[in-house]
Order: structure tokens, then sequence, then C-alpha cells
């Protein structure tokens, strides 16, 4: 950091003296831009509090955790990396200010963060307008290809999809009627949307489908149980499929407690629970109830083993879980590394077009590869929840299924595929063989 030189006292003494201090005046000015470049900053844009604390703070931590990591390597291009840590606060359109703020003030060269689809949804005009890169890190539903953005959570293709497909299966239990379950914003409606139109294509009635909304935060959850209770009184297996998000997960499960709603009798698979979640709450009376994600902290891998052993040394607490999102942040962060380092710079455009193609390790034994519609192939696993808050796998794809920005069961979007390598476009129609949607 540049230390303020006090201005000097009297009266210049000739123009020789003033030449010298207008020379020296010019070269502390022309230094200041190379000396705030001596690092590459990172921004990190996660909630450090309000309803989405409970799932976003981890994930600031393990940013800094990687960075940290990095910068002992030897940093990138010769420059340490630097993080620059803000919190919207679960407060949407403070997302875009924060974001604007990290490209304009800060000058981040990336920014790894949110986890709402309405906070990515906020910043989307701020990285377009500033052109700058945003990593996200969660399951989201899809719908969206957009070139500053690189999505390295699941589509629906790679959680909610399999997941209905699980609960279909006779190793699922053979599920006849369904429960919608989610927090009133677009993703969970967005994601519901679509898997309605696909239950209906499999043959599932509307009187066998139920689908429900309910505030973030929302706490008062006895009716709602209930409903779901009768509605799965109706002598037909009956699963909830859970979009719920953030800090209403913890009196949901609660009160799934209270009933007595068993995992045999209403299984729920969340999309949104995960170690972090449950690391809050009695775990025993949910015992069964499962979770979709394309990572699980119980899965033993020489490189999951490590990263684990890793984090409880970085974050000095040995209970502290790792989770699914955090895995996405640590796949996308090695992909930016390995651009930058391939291009030699941190420049946007040039970082942008070499990300498509990059891979990079996961960390249950395979190989992620960034995809030209700027999403990740994902392995995806079912896991059913332990006493201990951790997961049991029950079910896992045979490899790496290919992120789908675009969903083919909605009437809108089936024509549409993002490229961002040969067609430049992130919803070009094949119908109509233009960019745009139309």
């Amino acid at each position: 950091m540049l230390n303020f030189i006090g201005t000097v006292a009297g009266r210049p003494r000739s123009r020789r003296w003033l030449a010298a201090a207008a020379g020296l005046a010019f070269g502390l000015a022309a230094s200041v831009p190379a000396r705030a470049e001596d690092t590459i900053k990172v921004g990190i844009l996660h909630s450090l509090s309000g309803t989405m604390a409970i799932s976003e703070t981890t994930l600031k931590d393990v940013m800094l955790m990687l960075i940290d990591q990095q910068n002992k390597k030897g940093g990138l291009l010769g420059k340490k990396l630097e993080p620059v840590v803000v919190d919207p606060a679960s407060n949407w359109p403070l997302f875009a200010e924060k974001a604007r703020e990290l490209i304009s003030k800060d000058h981040v060269a990336v920014v790894f963060g949110c986890w709402t689809s309405v906070s990515r949804k906020s910043v989307l005009p701020v990285f377009k307008e500033l052109n700058n890169i945003l990593f996200y890190p969660v399951q989201y539903e899809g719908e969206e290809s957009e070139r500053n953005v690189f999505y390295t959570g699941a589509a629906p293709n790679q959680q909610a999809i399999p997941a209905v497909d699980y609960l279909m299966s006779a190793e699922g239990g053979s599920v006849k009627r369904w429960v919608l379950e989610g927090t009133d914003y677009v993703y969970p409606r967005t994601t519901n949307k679509i898997l309605e139109a696909y239950l209906k294509q499999k043959g599932v009635k509307d009187e066998d489908i139920m689908i429900n909304y309910t505030p973030f935060g929302f706490s008062d959850w006895q009716t709602e149980v209930s409903k779901i209770k009768a509605f799965g009184s109706a002598g037909k297996k009956t699963a909830v499929v859970s979009t719920i998000n953030g800090d209403a997960n913890v009196p949901f499960y609660k009160e799934l407690g209270n009933q007595g709603i068993k995992a045999t009798d209403i299984p729920v698979v969340a999309f949104s629970v995960g170690e972090e979640e449950l690391a809050g709450l009695d775990t025993k009376p949910l015992v069964g109830h499962l979770a979709a994600w394309n990572y699980f902290e119980s899965i033993r891998t020489p490189a999951n083993l490590a990263f684990i052993k890793e984090w409880h040394a970085f974050i000095k607490n040995p209970k502290r879980t790792t989770n699914d999102p955090m895995e996405a942040h640590y796949i996308g962060f090695n992909m930016w590394v390995k651009a930058v380092e391939k291009v030699g710079s941190t420049d946007p455009d040039k970082v942008i077009d070499a990300l498509p193609g990059t891979q990079a390790p996961n960390l249950t034994g395979g190989v992620a590869t960034l995809l030209p519609n700027h999403h990740i192939t994902k392995p995806v696993y079912i896991g059913e929840i332990r006493p201990d808050g951790q997961f049991d796998v029950v079910w896992k794809t045979k490899g790496l299924v290919p992120g789908a920005a675009w969903s083919p069961y909605l009437p809108g979007s089936k024509d549409l595929v993002a490229d961002w390598v040969k067609l430049k476009c992130g919803n070009f129609n094949k119908v109509t063989q233009k960019c745009g949607g139309a």
C-alpha cells in the first residue's frame, strides 16, 4: 500500500525546484496503478447475515481456504491472490450493488458468489455491463446460459430429474403421489414447473401432484406439514420434493419429526439441504430422508479425505462439515486458475474464451469438464440422512452427467441450446436457427 507523503512546507525557491517537485509528483502518480496491480483481487459475494447465512458463510470460508492454498503455491501469474469479501446480507438488490462495488471499486478479476437464483438474477446485468466473470456454485433451475457466468452447481438434469426417477423406481419406493414444496422464488417455481411437466409426461395425474410455496425464513410449519401428512394418506406412496431454501429448513425438518413423518411413510428428498444445514438439527427423527447432490462429505476418496483434512486444518474446527456447493467452488476456482494460466492474463474476455474445455478433478473421483454452455459435467448421488447428520449414498449415476442449460420438458425452451464456443449464443433456437430464443 502507498504511504501518503506529507505536504512540503515552505515556498518554492526556483523554477528548477518546481520542475523537480512536479516530476516527483508525476512519478508517484504513475506508480499508483502498478502498485495497485501487485495482487490479483478475487471477489467473494456471499451472504454472511440474514436468512441465507446458514448456507453461504461456509462458501466464503472455503474460498478463503482455496485462495490461501493457491498463494502458498506461489500465487497466480507471479502475483498473490487477494480476497475481497462483501456481505450482501440475503438482500437481493444489495447483491447487485455489492457486485458493482467489487468490479468498479475493488477491480476484482473474478467473483465467486450467490446462492439463490434471485440473487444471481439480480447481479447478471452488472456482470454483463461491466464485463466481469461470476462463478455460481449452487444447484439451480436452469433456463439460463450467460456469457459472463459459469454454472458449477447442478442443472435440473443433474439433480431434480434423477431424484424423481429414483423415487419412481422400485428401489426408491415406487412413489405415485408428489408434494412439490418450495420457498417462494424463482428457483423452486421454475424447478417445480419442470418437474410437474416431467411427472405428467410420466403419467402422473393432476390430483396426485400438490405444489406449495412459503416465504424465505418461514417458521410456522405445523399447518403445512399437516397438509402433507393428509395428502399422503390417500393410499398411494407419497414423497416430498423439497426446494425449501435457507434457515426455513430447520423448523421444517423439526416439524416433520414432531408430527412423526418418517422416511418409510413419506420420504422427503431435498435439493438445498446438505451437511451444513443438518449440523444444527437433531437428525435422529430424520433418518432415512433423502437429499440429491453431486457430492457428499461421506464419500471416501483420497481427494475428498485430503480436502476434508485441509478444511479442518484451515478452519481450526474438526466439526465443521463440507458440502456440495463447497466442492463446486473448489472445481470452479481450479478451472479459473487453469484458464488464467493458459492465457497468461486475467482479462475477462480471454479467460471466458479459454474456460470451455477446461478440466479439473472433482472430490468424488472423477474429472469435471467445463462445457460450451458454461455448465460442467457432474455425477449425481442420492443420500439418506444418518443419525450423525451425514449421508449414506443409496444411488448414483454410472458416470458424469453433462449439465443442460435448457429443459426439454418446457415448451418455451425445448428447442433451445447454449453454445458460447461455436454459436456464441446462450439461447440458440434449433428450429428458427436464431440466437435470442425466438
